[in-house]
């Protein structure tokens, strides 16, 4: 049994499939009078953010209170972070309370990965986005979005996403959501565009499973399904492009542009939004915006993953490399 979840790249097609069906059983919960699920009595969950979040802490918490798990939220404003404690030191104090997985988010890419190998801590640990490298469980949810608007939940179960054509637009040279949906959409074998300017573009993007484009009404109509991205201003040091305006009207989604989408297509979007930006008041209340289903789904996801690295019988994610017989607690 795997004890982590740090890229969605960990992520075999069967893992992923395990994860959505998982995420159906547990998305069935919310429709009951009583909202909770005893697998997680006795653990104790700690949510460790370096950096702000509304809905990914929430969410994380919502689905560890429905698994009945014991919940500790930690944020760097207010706690000794602020006065310079390092990250192992604040992992030896989780260790020294006996927390049995820690969810973490973090501005530096690797952080996650970095307390899950060291053997500061013996947790499970989870990542909830560090800097621009990945968020596993929003490309999870994604997935699950996706799989019941074009497949359906029951006929659903069991299936990937083989053949469908996801279009990823904005800002992708600063978005973890980004690179952790092209790993999980290509393993589960859907067909990723990214559309962006040339500045918000990675380098090394030719090496990333999926095709670029310039230009976003080119792939409007052969688009199952759109996710808008927002600007991550917070993460520009330069100029990326001329205006907000000229943004919108080059890399915007509309009304004009949603209907050369086909009809059965989704508009998506990991939120926060920036209306009149990247996704218009009309497109973002229209029927086909996913926006609060990817909130709802978010929970059933994360519930899902918490139920298989901490009490479900069968592995969720695959291990990077064997672990010595004496590190069997420590996945790499």
């Amino acid at each position: 049994m795997m004890r982590h979840l740090i890229s969605a790249a960990d992520l075999t097609r069967d893992d992923a499939v395990l994860i959505l069906d998982t995420a159906e059983e547990m998305a069935r919960v919310a429709d009951r009078p009583i909202k909770k699920l005893p697998t997680l009595r006795g653990r104790t969950v700690v949510n460790l953010f370096f950096e702000d979040s509304t809905r990914t802490r929430i969410s994380f918490e919502a689905a560890e209170k429905r698994l009945s798990a014991d919940v500790i939220n930690f944020t760097a404003k207010g706690s000794s972070v602020s006065k310079g404690e390092s990250l192992k030191d604040t992992a030896q104090t989780l260790e020294a309370m006996g927390v049995d997985a820690v969810v973490i988010r973090h501005g530096a890419s690797g952080a996650p990965f970095r307390l899950a190998t060291s053997g500061w801590i013996d947790a499970a640990v989870i990542n909830a986005g560090d800097g621009t490298h990945q968020h596993p469980t929003q490309a999870l949810l994604d997935a699950f979005t996706l799989r019941r608007r074009l497949v359906g939940p029951d006929a659903g179960l069991g299936q990937d996403l083989a053949g469908r054509r996801v279009t990823i637009v904005g800002d992708i040279l600063h978005s973890r959501v980004a690179r952790s949906n092209v790993d999980l959409l290509h393993t589960l074998g859907a067909h990723v565009t990214l559309v962006a300017p040339p500045t918000l573009v990675p380098v090394g993007v030719e090496n990333w499973p999926c095709e670029v484009s310039y230009s976003l009404d080119n792939v409007l109509g052969r688009s199952d399904a759109v996710m808008m991205l927002r600007v991550q201003r917070e993460r520009m040091n330069a100029a990326y492009f001329p205006t907000e305006r000229e943004y919108a009207r080059r890399y915007g989604l509309d009304a004009e542009r949603m209907a050369k989408m086909p009809a059965d297509a989704i508009v998506m979007h990991p939120g926060p939004m920036v209306r009149g930006m990247e996704i218009t008041a009309e497109v973002a209340d229209s029927p086909r915006c996913t926006v609060v289903e990817q909130v709802t789904n978010g929970v059933s996801v994360r519930m899902a993953v918490l139920y298989l690295l901490l009490g479900g019988n069968e592995p969720a994610v695959t291990q990077n490399r064997p672990a010595p017989a004496s590190e069997e607690n420590h996945a790499s």
